[in-house]
């Protein structure tokens, strides 16, 4: 089987790792990529390990309406960048956006892999989850659905690596001078993740996220995001940890973990892992999630995601080892 995919925004941090991973892909074939300033330019130019077949493949100026045939295609461009031209996109061409513009947009799939892997079937249009919700909702699941912890006042301290914030723009924060040997929050009280969180918290426990509070920080590293998650519930470490591993007993990539969790052992791969702390005499519980923000939080949850609307296995080009150290 012979699945023709493109990537729209193919020379950013997220669309070279989704070009990485199909070319390794058994049943994806890269016969399209295009950006804004890389157009005109061969691969070859912009990634020179790309395999010999992809080498000579010429990116094109993203026109929605001059596609080849398609049968996916990728978008990863910066939010609010996507949904013009993805709306003109063939209805027969099933999209993945790898951007923020469609989450929890009618019409569009909230693609959280490993929590609701039964509703990417029939899809065309998926929204894959951002880097931060996957590794908090992927810790949270399990606890909210199970209801071990409130859904209201849960507090997330968030560390993610410079990648995170793509390739583009000046802003002095990412660059080498102003992120090494540096840590920074930023978005504070309003990070446009927020909506996306609460609105699946509520959606796992039936509740209200009230209170939700999140705060990302920068840290001088390239990829990875830690999340240390802070829920109300009377239960302990090991109700948790018993929970989320009958939850997460048949994915593929979720890895529950007696450990707190460090980023390195998610780095290059599509895994996600998670693990727990509780002390029921505070009526307190703390949820951690590991995934590479560029794998998991990214490109590797987005071909997990067509993997499963074109009925093929979920690991299929995804069951690389991370890189490790």
């Amino acid at each position: 089987m012979s699945i023709r995919v493109g990537i729209v925004g193919i020379s950013g941090f997220g669309g070279g790792e989704a070009m990485r991973l199909i070319a390794g892909h058994p049943a994806f074939e890269l016969v399209y990529a295009a950006g804004e300033g890389s157009a005109g330019r061969r691969l070859v130019e912009l990634f020179p390990g790309v395999p010999p077949r992809l080498a000579g493949l010429v990116v094109q100026k993203w026109d929605p309406e001059a596609l080849p045939e398609l049968d996916v295609l990728f978008a990863s461009l910066p939010t609010g960048s996507s949904a013009e031209g993805l709306a003109r996109v063939p209805a027969g061409v099933k999209i993945v956006d790898i951007g923020g513009d469609h989450r929890y947009v009618d019409g569009w799939a909230y693609g959280l892999a490993d929590v609701w892997p039964e509703q990417m079937a029939g899809q065309t249009r998926v929204a894959n989850p951002g880097c931060f919700p996957v590794a908090t909702l992927n810790a949270l699941a399990p606890l909210l659905a199970g209801k071990l912890i409130e859904p209201g006042n849960i507090i997330i301290d968030a560390k993610t690596g410079i990648s995170g914030a793509g390739r583009g723009g000046a802003d002095s924060r990412f660059s080498y001078a102003g992120s090494n040997e540096n840590l920074q929050p930023y978005g504070l009280l309003k990070h446009t993740h927020m909506p996306e969180m609460a609105t699946t918290i509520e959606r796992l426990s039936g509740g209200k996220a009230d209170g939700l509070v999140f705060t990302p920080h920068l840290v001088p590293m390239t990829r990875g995001v830690l999340v240390t998650i802070y829920a109300r519930g009377q239960t302990t470490t090991e109700q948790c940890l018993d929970t989320a591993r009958q939850f997460y007993a048949d994915r593929a990539f979720v890895r529950v973990t007696d450990q707190p969790p460090q980023t390195k052992w998610a780095t290059g791969s599509n895994l996600s892992f998670v693990s727990y702390a509780a002390d029921p005499a505070r009526d307190l519980v703390i949820a951690m999630g590991v995934v590479d923000n560029l794998g998991k939080g990214a490109a590797g949850q987005a071909v997990q995601n067509a993997n499963l609307i074109c009925g093929l296995p979920e690991t299929a080009g995804l069951e690389g080892a991370p890189v490790w150290p």
